[in-house]
């Protein structure tokens, strides 16, 4: 019983990783569009993280989310890092990995919520960091493209993944 619980730390923390790495190559490197004069950019790495959000635990699904999201800041534009870890990952927290399908009622609220979270750590944050709130303001445009374009990735892969009944495959794996 032991070895199990060692090997299912194990899966969950390699899969963490991976997340981790899809979503920083996601974020900063595809579909990576620069976006406003404060150096943000608009990306659909959001849509790795709500997949990670509802495969992993919450713990992991976390972690993958802040490592993926930040090392995605860091090799492109540094300042946002700090703001990106936590702002990433409280856009995990309107998920649920406890379903048996991806496509929950709550997962397809889940992107929404996400959405509203993630436009208002940016605009607070990008007000703290420039010291202005009214300039962050051109912003939302962008961070409403993002988490669109994030929600429909997302929605699309989630139907296709439940066709073939990945989250029961996956739960298999992470036990």
């Amino acid at each position: 019983m032991e070895n199990r619980h060692v090997n299912g730390s194990t899966s969950k923390l390699v899969t963490a990783g991976l997340f981790a790495a899809m979503i920083t190559i996601m974020t900063a490197y595809i579909f990576h569009v620069p976006y406003g004069a404060n150096g943000g950019y608009i990306h659909f790495g959001d849509a790795l993280i709500y997949l990670g959000a509802v495969f992993l635990p919450r713990p992991y699904a976390l972690a993958a989310a802040a490592v993926g999201g930040g090392m995605a800041d860091i090799l492109t534009v540094p300042v946002w890092a700090p703001a990106t870890v936590v702002i990433k990952m409280l856009i995990v927290l309107p998920f649920t990995c406890k379903e048996g399908r991806i496509l929950c009622p709550r997962n397809i609220a889940a992107p929404f919520l996400a959405a509203v979270v993630s436009a208002a750590g940016y605009y607070l944050a990008e007000g703290i960091l420039f010291g202005s709130f009214a300039a962050p303001l051109a912003s939302l445009a962008g961070s409403a493209v993002q988490s669109g374009g994030s929600a429909v990735i997302f929605l699309a892969l989630a139907a296709a993944l439940d066709k073939m009944h990945m989250k029961n495959l996956a739960k298999q794996i992470l036990q």
